[in-house]
């Protein structure tokens, strides 16, 4: 609708100049206006406060641990679990290990004793052969004894002469003296302690032990004695016992402790072998 021309002359003087009034505002947009202007004011005061607050004190960071859920709670008592297996499988182990190093220590000793008992019964035996042997060659010369005829073997004590004769009637004059290891008379003698004095009797000077005594002279056969011949008991050169053969099968000897100094027949104690010094 087109508005209606007002004639010229009579329009205001001030009708074409638009209003210079500033559109008033309402009160709703004057309170908005205020609460906008009172907010950025504090909005600006929390800020700095805000700030200050974070110059003076230092910002602690909070963490937050996982909720304990019942898979994880079931997780940790299974890794529990391992790790007790574990530790008493370790300590299962060393009980093992310490057991078999126990028994390894024990088989050990047990090993060298039987290797002491293996050594001492092969000793036993040996020692056991040798005195068979012994035992056997005494027979036999106990056997060669009895069969040698009279002239050979009961070479009568009164039929010795010069030297031989003087060592027999020593040696028989201390038959009932005692026995003392060492002892080389006048009351007591041991066996190549009397055998030593005899001959000293005819001025020959003999070894003091038996071992020396048995290889003094000239090695003779048992079938072929002589009175003054020197008899001993187990090898020449090692023998553990002499005496002196007086003729007609007998000699004397310093036998032991219990005896004393003895006149036996040859099969009283078979001796080994004899050795002519004379």
């Amino acid at each position: 609708m087109e508005e209606p021309l007002i004639p010229v002359g009579l329009m205001s003087h001030t009708a074409h100049i638009r209003s210079h009034r500033k559109p008033r505002r309402n009160a709703t947009t004057s309170i908005a206006v205020r609460a906008g202007v009172a907010g950025g004011v504090l909005s600006l005061a929390a800020a700095g406060a805000s700030a200050s607050a974070s110059a003076a004190e230092p910002v602690t960071q909070t963490l937050e641990l996982p909720t304990l859920t019942a898979d994880l709670s079931t997780q940790v008592a299974q890794s529990a679990d391992a790790t007790q297996q574990t530790a008493a499988n370790y300590q299962l182990r060393a009980e093992r290990d310490a057991a078999a190093a126990k028994a390894a220590k024990q088989a050990k000793v047990d090993l060298a004793d039987a290797k002491k008992k293996a050594e001492a019964k092969k000793k036993a035996e040996a020692a056991r052969k040798a005195a068979a042997a012994r035992a056997a060659s005494r027979s036999t010369e106990r056997t060669t004894l009895a069969a040698s005829t009279p002239s050979t073997t009961t070479t009568s004590s009164s039929t010795a002469t010069g030297s031989a004769a003087t060592i027999v009637n020593f040696v028989k004059a201390q038959v009932g003296k005692a026995y003392v290891s060492g002892a080389t008379g006048s009351s007591a003698y041991d066996c190549s302690g009397l055998v030593q004095t005899a001959f000293k009797q005819v001025g020959i000077s003999l070894p003091r032990v038996s071992q020396d005594q048995s290889t003094a002279g000239t090695q003779v056969s048992l079938s072929n004695l002589q009175p003054g011949d020197i008899l001993y008991w187990g090898s020449a050169g090692s023998a553990y016992h002499v005496a002196v053969y007086v003729g007609g099968g007998m000699f004397v000897g310093a036998q032991n402790s219990s005896t004393g100094v003895v006149e036996k027949p040859l099969s009283y104690d078979p001796p080994t072998g004899a050795v002519r010094v004379l």
